[in-house]
């Protein structure tokens, strides 16, 4: 871990675990690299991490972004702690949007190796979501994600329950996905490769939209399906046993050091 993101570089708030703590500022130096990645829609989207069951024991907890401030004013210290009934744990004074916990606390509860869930309206990510097509195997970043993107139909605004059933069945067990006239969401193990997956499903949604505003669909060279296996099979990004994004997730961390460590705060 970079050593801006030890718990021992931060003073560990009173009564807080340090798991907790850990937690706290990875995700809040998430917040702001998606900030200076210009990945922000006003106040709203999230990004959520499960806390261990070194702080949480048999429940299922997590952290959530305070609903009303920008992800360049997100800190360790006001970062929302909730149950999956939306529940503030923490005493914090600031509301948490329905939207987000919606959403994230089914499948943090449902899928067992979801413990960071991430959700963007970015230009091309939407873009893409509302092709009838959506995702095509045509650029180098598609062809990474062969058999790793779901799709799930749009219901309105997260807001209702009962859509949770109906979203984990569109997802599965694959990790990038599309909410088709919506945006884009990703899940995963650690942060940094939750990361790593939307970033590449990202890139592959801007390359598409490059792409085709230059000839559209037909235009596009596609990429087989042989080729696609082999990239996603040779692509290392996302395994743990090559870092699983912790690198690149790092490298952008130090970037936001450079300019502004008030999320340590």
């Amino acid at each position: 871990m970079n050593a801006a993101l030890q718990p021992s570089a931060t003073t560990v708030p009173a009564g807080m675990h340090t798991d907790e703590w850990a937690a706290r500022v990875e995700l809040a130096a998430c917040y702001r690299v998606f900030a200076m990645l210009g990945w922000t829609e006003m106040i709203y989207n999230h990004i959520t991490l499960r806390l261990p069951p070194s702080v949480s024991g048999s429940d299922k907890q997590f952290l959530i972004n305070p609903f009303g401030l920008h992800y360049s004013e997100v800190t360790a210290r006001n970062l929302v702690k909730i149950n999956l009934q939306g529940e503030v744990l923490d005493g914090s004074p600031h509301p948490v949007n329905p939207a987000g916990f919606t959403v994230h606390a089914a499948i943090h509860d449902s899928l067992p190796g979801a413990h960071c869930v991430m959700h963007t309206h970015t230009t091309a990510g939407v873009a893409v979501a509302c092709l009838k097509d959506g995702l095509q195997q045509t650029n180098f970043y598609t062809a990474q994600l062969h058999g790793m993107v779901a799709y799930h139909d749009f219901e309105g605004i997260t807001i209702h329950a009962d859509e949770a059933p109906r979203l984990l069945k569109s997802i599965g067990d694959k990790p990038a996905v599309v909410l088709r006239n919506h945006g884009l969401l990703a899940w995963g193990a650690t942060l940094p490769q939750t990361f790593a997956i939307l970033w590449t499903l990202q890139r592959a949604c801007e390359i598409q939209m490059a792409t085709f505003s230059m000839g559209g669909a037909q235009a596009a060279i596609p990429v087989s399906e042989a080729i696609a296996e082999r990239c996603t099979r040779d692509a290392l990004q996302f395994n743990p046993a090559h870092g699983a994004g912790r690198d690149v997730f790092d490298a952008l961390v130090r970037q936001v050091n450079r300019v502004d460590r008030s999320y340590l705060e």
